[in-house]
């Protein structure tokens, strides 16, 4: 959330950044084609037919949502690459997560063992994952051989209800409301990505804050022409910071 200084008004007031913290609830999930077998997955624990799930999506896709929906589920651990390999020989069968398996930093012995592991005493492990297997940093075949026997789901922005209703969590997130014309302007318009979805609706809170206005078709259009200059310029992520990924 953020909010003006009371005791600036006007174009150029300043906006003081509360901070903001997205529902991850599972009622607040949007199921969508694009989504739906990675969401019923999920909500199928712990009847998987094995012990390794893999989610793919770009960033913002909603990998880290169904993840924690599932972590809640399941009374799941979360690993980190500082625990992966404690976690390994710790051994035992809690489920686990393991976000952004692909660029997190994990050492590739540690994330190797522990799939190991998951494989071998059935342990529940959950990877997410911004970029398929086969493109994975990593120097040998071996972890990209045990990624390969996870059930793989890829999730993605399907239509334009499922992304107009991403708009309404986001806005609403923030504790915004905004014309549904202003979405539905957005939708037709834009580069059609969550992760660009989620960009939009930041920089259109901040412009709207500091001018003490509510946020206009005037704003959503000028944002699509920031975000669109920018993303040319190859500025984009160094405009607002790396966009989340949920």
């Amino acid at each position: 959330m953020i909010i003006s200084d009371p005791a600036t008004s006007g174009a150029g007031q300043l906006a003081l950044e509360l901070g903001h913290e997205p529902s991850h609830a599972e009622a607040d999930f949007i199921v969508g084609e694009g989504n739906q077998l990675a969401h019923a997955h999920i909500l199928a624990f712990p009847h998987w037919p094995g012990p390794l799930t893999l989610i793919e999506g770009a960033a913002s896709s909603g990998k880290s949502h169904l993840a924690r929906i599932w972590a809640e589920f399941a009374d799941a651990d979360y690993a980190t690459p500082d625990t992966a390999e404690a976690l390994s020989r710790e051994g035992g069968t809690r489920p686990l997560v393991v976000e952004d398996a692909d660029r997190a930093g994990y050492e590739e012995a540690a994330l190797f063992h522990l799939l190991n592991q998951s494989m071998r005493d059935r342990r529940p492990l959950l990877l997410t994952a911004r970029e398929p297997v086969a493109n994975w940093p990593f120097a040998t075949d071996d972890l990209k051989s045990r990624a390969r026997l996870a059930a793989h789901f890829g999730v993605s922005l399907s239509d334009d209800i499922q992304l107009s209703q991403m708009f309404v969590k986001l806005f609403d997130d923030r504790q915004v409301a905004v014309d549904p014309k202003i979405i539905a302007y957005l939708v037709a318009r834009m580069e059609r990505s969550s992760e660009e979805a989620v960009g939009l609706v930041d920089m259109m809170d901040r412009m709207a804050l500091e001018r003490g206005t509510a946020i206009t078709r005037s704003i959503a259009s000028e944002a699509l022409m920031r975000r669109s200059a920018l993303r040319d310029e190859g500025q984009l992520e160094m405009a607002f910071g790396t966009e989340n990924d949920e």
